[in-house]
């Protein structure tokens, strides 16, 4: 019985369902790419999520096209528009799924990879120092590369750690070839975060590695500088109130101080001004500790002529002996 082929409109129409039914079922997702992942690799990062999030990947078009159709229904997915760019991708999770966790699972997922001619370098790459296994028709190889050699015992050794390939620059045909015949594999790929979309809010993934106390201090030195713009423009804000009522209270005192407009707390500074004495019984801890610390001082002075005294005697004693 032959099999029925399915038409490129029927597999568009499933991936929109299976794109909305996803997006209903979990508000929050990463984005992220997928440079330089096999099949075999990709099946191993499913394997590994299964039970925490679902992949989902797909052309751009047809990613932008399903989000587009499903705005009616889930306004909340319009930030995705702007990520869909390059070789993209969707880890959608519950609502109840930690999202550290997951991040932590797609970052252990990497894979060591040869350096390829043309790749753009995710890492700076260093060719390490001692013997390389090399025999030495190769010195000149090296040498091209400003790698410095010298022969040991029938092989060539590298003498220093040589910086070979910067972060972001592409891999050169030279570069590749050293480090293949080196059996170095300086690269891991794996799925990278770009972004972190939760419920309409889409923001860097570097917030995730935020403790609590982290989040708390940031929130109060964005308050602290909302505070001071408002006051500094007279501006009224739920921030600034406070300082603004403490603000206005010391102007009426001042005002209050400087003519004879006065109201009942401002009665009481003003004897407490005119009449300090009145109001000493209000430190009287203060008043006491001082005496008993002179008196202190006084026996300590008076106690050490003594002492000197007894010091001088017992040298004198000592020098001229008991019969003296």
């Amino acid at each position: 019985m032959p099999i029925k082929k399915v038409s490129k409109k029927e597999k568009k129409q499933k991936y929109f369902e299976r794109f909305l039914q996803t997006a209903e079922q979990y508000p929050k997702c990463f984005i992220v790419s997928a440079d330089n992942i096999g099949s075999n690799h990709m099946q191993k990062i499913r394997s590994a999520l299964r039970g925490k999030a679902t992949l989902l990947f797909g052309k751009n078009t047809l990613i932008r096209k399903a989000i587009r159709m499903n705005l009616t229904k889930l306004p909340r997915l319009e930030p995705l528009l702007d990520c869909v760019k390059g070789n993209v991708g969707f880890v959608f999770m519950k609502e109840e799924q930690d999202m550290a966790e997951v991040k932590q699972v797609i970052f252990e997922l990497k894979v060591g990879a040869p350096a390829k001619v043309g790749a753009i370098a995710p890492c700076d790459v260093s060719v390490p120092k001692g013997p390389t296994g090399l025999e030495p028709t190769k010195t000149s190889f090296l040498q091209a590369l400003n790698i410095p050699t010298k022969i040991n015992r029938g092989q060539i050794e590298i003498t220093a750690e040589i910086q070979l390939i910067t972060e972001g620059d592409k891999v050169g045909g030279s570069e590749a070839t050293l480090l293949q015949m080196l059996n170095i594999r300086p690269f891991a790929y794996g799925l990278k975060l770009r972004k972190v979309f939760d419920k309409g809010s889409v923001y860097d993934p570097q917030v995730l590695d935020l403790s609590d106390a982290d989040i708390i201090k940031k929130f109060q030195s964005g308050l602290s500088r909302l505070t001071s713009v408002s006051l500094a423009i007279n501006y009224p804000t739920i921030a600034a109130l406070p300082h603004s009522i403490v603000n206005a209270y010391k102007n009426i005192l001042s005002i209050c101080f400087a003519t004879s407009y006065s109201f009942d707390r401002v009665e009481e500074l003003k004897d407490m001004a005119e009449n300090p004495e009145k109001y000493a019984s209000l430190a009287p801890a203060a008043t006491e500790a001082a005496p008993a610390e002179e008196k202190k001082e006084e026996k300590e002075e008076e106690a050490a002529p003594e002492e000197e005294s007894q010091s001088e005697s017992g040298d004198m004693d000592d020098l001229f002996g008991d019969d003296f």
